[in-house]
């Protein structure tokens, strides 16, 4: 063991690991994000607050039971440069990482505990090819892991290739996700009655996620709640 953590070291001074959040050096032994950017990391607190304001925000455009996201992302900050390297930068495992933080705090609220399955927003298959894996999907299995909730990527079918909603508005980005998604009907009948953990990465206008939900309420009688890694704000 002595001999692993030698080489380890010892690589890392070689190609040292960058902080993802702040992409300064990572110390050897941190992992993903720096002492500095964990202690400043932006905790929402949601996952444990019922009816908290991303919650109380977010029923006003689809029902849902739970929603809450594990930190607060804002503009040009080092967490949205996190969030920002686990899509676009070939980076998986900062979602199953962070993924896992948050399935710790969804472990600890009864309001979860009887949640049946995790749904991860699907990608198109286009975007999907191009990206290499659905950032969603990493963060749901990082969510499984801490949670015991099996994964499931039959359910949601993302049925258009739909522009990116980054510099969209709340009108834009609605319109452009509308009739989206679709449940396989071969599958509807298996979410009747069970509690569902929809899954994405950052809470913007909460659109993508809305009509996701609108697609498996029209398929099943089933409740929905929703865990992000980041609202913004």
């Amino acid at each position: 063991m002595r001999l692993i953590n030698f080489f380890s070291d010892f690589f890392s001074l070689i190609f040292p690991n960058q902080c993802e959040a702040c992409g300064g050096l990572l110390p050897l032994r941190e992992h993903i994000i720096c002492a500095t950017c964990r202690r400043k990391m932006p905790y929402t607190g949601y996952c444990q607050q019922q009816g908290n304001p991303m919650e109380q925000s977010f029923r006003l455009h689809a029902p849902v039971e739970n929603v809450c996201a594990l930190f607060f992302v804002g503009k040009k900050t080092p967490y949205s440069r996190l969030v920002h390297q686990l899509k676009y930068h070939s980076k998986p495992y900062i979602g199953v990482a962070l993924g896992q933080e948050l399935g710790n705090e969804l472990a600890k609220v009864a309001a979860y505990s009887d949640v049946d399955f995790i749904i991860p927003i699907p990608l198109h298959a286009k975007r999907e090819r191009k990206r290499g894996y659905n950032q969603s999907e990493r963060i749901a299995a990082g969510i499984s892991l801490s949670t015991g909730k099996p994964v499931r990527t039959d359910v949601v079918l993302r049925q258009r290739y739909n522009e990116t909603q980054t510099k969209k508005n709340r009108e834009e980005r609605s319109i452009n996700v509308s009739g989206i998604f679709a449940v396989h009907p071969e599958v509807a009948p298996e979410l009747l009655g069970k509690h569902i953990l929809l899954v994405d990465d950052v809470l913007t206008t909460g659109s993508t996620v809305a009509s996701c939900i609108g697609a498996i309420l029209s398929a099943a009688s089933c409740r929905v709640s929703v865990a992000t890694l980041g609202v913004a704000v």
